[in-house]
């Protein structure tokens, strides 16, 4: 992590990023996109619009969503992140859901990939057994310039069947 410029407001955090524990110093007005892109590496959280509308910065903050170029690092202090890099097993086993977008072409670019399975993955916690219509609301507030959708939703779909069924 880069210290905070001389002079800076800077604060001491903890933060438990994907299950591994970072004590890190930053800037209070440092957000927390920054922190887990420059100050992590973990490149996986996308920056678009910055301004909270795009969804391709979005992580899980204790469980639950949030626009991470919105939310400041000193926010996250004790939080329980995961980013995109934490959704695969620690063998490299895609989750489900990234293997259902593969195999459902739910992505072409890839910028709002991230953002899309981070979203994703707490709708499905929360509606193991959605429909389409449901799947379309609840990536409403992700954009997507390339797929039209149609991948992501039937990507959602089969992922939400193979979670039901797995073990």
């Amino acid at each position: 992590m880069t210290a905070p410029a001389p002079g800076a407001d800077a604060r001491r955090i903890t933060l438990t990023v994907n299950g591994r524990r970072h004590d890190v110093e930053v800037e209070t007005r440092l957000t927390l996109a920054d922190c887990l892109r420059h100050g992590l590496g973990l490149t996986g959280t996308h920056l678009g619009c910055e301004h909270g509308v795009c969804g391709a910065c979005t992580v899980l903050v204790d469980g639950r969503s949030a626009r991470s170029c919105l939310m400041l690092a000193v926010q996250a202090n004790g939080a329980a992140i995961t980013t995109v890099e934490g959704l695969a097993a620690s063998d490299g086993t895609l989750h489900p859901l990234q293997q259902a977008f593969q195999a459902h072409h739910g992505l072409q670019c890839g910028f709002c990939t991230p953002g899309m399975l981070i979203t994703l993955i707490e709708f499905l916690g929360d509606h193991p057994d959605p429909d389409a219509a449901a799947v379309r609301e609840a990536i409403g507030g992700n954009l997507c310039r390339c797929t039209g959708y149609q991948g992501i939703v039937a990507a959602t779909l089969d992922a939400a069947r193979r979670m039901r069924a797995a073990p």
